[in-house]
């Protein structure tokens, strides 16, 4: 009830453009985004066959149009290695149909993304999040946001291998950067050193922790 209104109970619904679930998964989010990513990519067809744009005009419209409707809340999405693997080969199939690539003609991945001056999405995304959680980590104390950051549940664990939250993620990307929880609050607070980080997540130290 809210408000003496029923409310209906219901497995998954849409809230503010994303996808949320009763078991709190974004599988299904990251589905929604794909599907109205490539209803984006597919509207623009006629620029992606012209001959009238360069081949930088075409990327920074895929930047600027197709790539925000793929990643919208993506900072908060728990990924796994499939979910970035498809959002990758999207990425990579866009890329191809700019560049005019198509079957027989063969280029890896690796060499696309540097034709195009694209990054992988795997940096992308972990750029995404690091932003996000520097945001939060400068929130004050009793913000919603930060209380969900740091909120730990009660009760006992169920037995097994635990399971893949974005915080046991982004504690797995810390400690890669040589960060703990701790000391990562402290360097949030410095948005310019935050952003220094954020912009190259995939580092294996950071000089300014000891």
């Amino acid at each position: 009830m809210l408000e003496n209104e029923t409310l209906e109970r219901v497995e998954q619904f849409t809230y503010l453009g994303s996808v949320l679930t009763l078991n709190g998964g974004t599988e299904e989010d990251i589905k929604s985004r794909l599907s109205k990513a490539r209803t984006a990519f597919a509207r623009m067809k006629p620029v992606w066959k012209s001959k009238i744009y360069n081949r930088t005009t075409k990327l920074k419209l895929y930047k600027s149009i197709v790539l925000p409707v793929l990643l919208y809340g993506s900072e908060c999405w728990r990924m796994t290695k499939g979910d970035t693997s498809r959002l990758s080969v999207f990425h990579h199939s866009c890329l191809r149909r700019i560049l005019g690539i198509f079957w027989p003609v063969k280029i890896s991945n690796n060499q696309l993304l540097q034709d195009t001056r694209q990054e992988a999405m795997n940096d992308i995304l972990k750029k995404r999040r690091w932003k996000w959680l520097g945001h939060v980590m400068r929130m004050r104390q009793e913000m919603p946001a930060r209380i969900a950051l740091t909120w730990t549940p009660e009760g006992k664990r169920k037995k097994g291998r635990p399971r893949t939250t974005w915080r046991r993620m982004m504690e797995e990307e810390l400690d890669t950067a040589s960060l703990t929880w701790g000391s990562a609050l402290k360097v949030a607070r410095d948005r310019r050193a935050w952003k220094v980080l954020s912009e190259a997540p995939c580092v294996t130290r950071h000089d300014g922790i000891k």
